[in-house]
């Protein structure tokens, strides 16, 4: 399993750690990760965003994913067979070619990425949060009069 360290630095650095899976690499088991990842090479094995909440995954073009993805946001060049499930954002590029069903909350396709599976809307994480801390109605009889 190949895990990137896990960073304590704030929200907004998402950009600032990157790691790369460079063409003509091969991955073979699970990844967990924050910050960046972007694959340029082949991976087998599930893929999962670590605790930061800002994790992005790219597959590039010419990149293979055998594998689920799960990811805050994920954008999609390459080629991936299997689910992916993200909280925020979904982006499937021109050259996109997924085998699999893609979980979003909001989703970009551009014209000649492919999807061979379903589209399952998701409300997104933030929004549960807040729905979950909004106050609630007790709309039950009074029987005690």
């Amino acid at each position: 399993m190949l895990r990137t360290p896990f960073s304590s630095k704030p929200r907004g650095s998402r950009h600032n750690d990157t790691t790369l899976i460079s063409p003509g690499t091969l991955v073979e088991g699970d990844i967990i990760f924050t910050g960046t990842l972007e694959i340029e090479g082949r991976v087998i094995g599930e893929i999962r965003a670590g605790p930061d909440a800002q994790a992005v995954v790219r597959v590039l073009p010419g990149a293979q994913v055998l594998g689920d993805i799960r990811a805050p946001v994920v954008v999609i060049n390459g080629e991936v067979s299997g689910n992916v499930h993200s909280t925020e954002h979904v982006e499937l590029a021109a050259a996109a070619v997924i085998n699999g069903d893609v979980e979003y909350s909001l989703i970009e396709m551009t014209r000649g990425a492919q999807l061979n599976g379903r589209l399952i809307y998701r409300v997104s994480t933030s929004r549960d949060q807040a729905d979950s801390a909004a106050p609630t109605q007790d709309h039950g009889e009074d029987l005690g009069a």
